[in-house]
């Protein structure tokens, strides 16, 4: 969400409780409140850090594909309103993010056009942050589905995206999803043949033994490409609470990529 994502939309679930919850914000039409709440407030910076490892670990290869004329399907799991796609799909970095979404009005419509030929799809449980991201061209399409009990129906889209899903990114948003449902939505893309790119958030320190057995997972289906560590933003006051003398949530980004034919 991504963030629920905070940053990746996933409300129901089982999480750390030591982790501030950003669930109301996901029910707002637009994602001004995100700006204002997360953005603002708690120096939300870690989508500078998601585009600096797309671009130095797969726009080239990105780049590359778009030579020969292909269009390639991009999916934001947990997606929330979709700012992760702004700054890795449009190339846009925090700020730029900030001020398209400053207002009710600036933020109908993505401030720059994508950097790359791509099919976009953003799965998320927020029908509101989904339809916003539709309607201000964000993704071009959207899969509602709550990734941890998913009806029958979801289950289908999810598995028919992310088979074909050449780019995946899930950034601060798995820890809101329980290991099956990480292994199951994760397969799909596993199997399909063709190289491909996933983009991944590890969050820390919250629910650091789960991002062990979640790092686990993914090696047994990908092979690791690089990582980074970087920051994410300000601890809440709840949070800094729980968490006596840290200041900061942190990430640690990976790049793993499928090439298995």
């Amino acid at each position: 969400m991504t963030d629920s994502k905070e940053e990746g939309g996933q409300s129901e679930i089982r999480t750390d409780e030591k982790k501030q919850h950003f669930d109301d914000i996901y029910v707002e039409k637009d994602p001004v409140a995100f700006k204002e709440r997360i953005v603002d407030a708690l120096d939300y910076i870690s989508d500078d850090f998601n585009r600096q490892m797309f671009d130095r670990l797969i726009l080239p290869w990105c780049e590359k594909e778009a030579a020969k004329g292909r269009t390639l399907n991009f999916v934001d799991l947990c997606c929330c309103f979709g700012n992760t796609t702004l700054a890795t799909a449009h190339g846009m970095n925090v700020g730029e993010i900030r001020e398209n979404w400053k207002d009710a009005e600036s933020c109908r419509r993505a401030a720059q056009p994508r950097r790359l030929p791509l099919r976009t799809t953003g799965i998320d449980i927020s029908g509101n942050a989904l339809a916003y991201g539709k309607r201000a061209g964000i993704f071009d399409e959207v899969i509602e589905a709550d990734l941890n009990n998913p009806t029958a129906e979801a289950r289908a889209s999810v598995d028919r995206a992310m088979g074909g899903a050449d780019l995946v990114i899930s950034t601060a948003s798995l820890v809101y999803l329980e290991l099956p449902a990480i292994k199951a939505v994760i397969e799909p893309f596993a199997r399909a043949k063709g190289e491909g790119y996933l983009l991944v958030n590890f969050l820390n320190p919250f629910a650091l033994e789960k991002a062990d057995a979640t790092k686990r997972l993914l090696l047994e289906h990908f092979d690791f490409v690089g990582s980074m560590a970087s920051r994410h933003r300000r601890m809440s006051a709840l949070e800094q609470e729980n968490y006596p003398g840290e200041e900061w949530a942190l990430l640690e980004l990976w790049v793993l990529r499928r090439g298995n034919g």
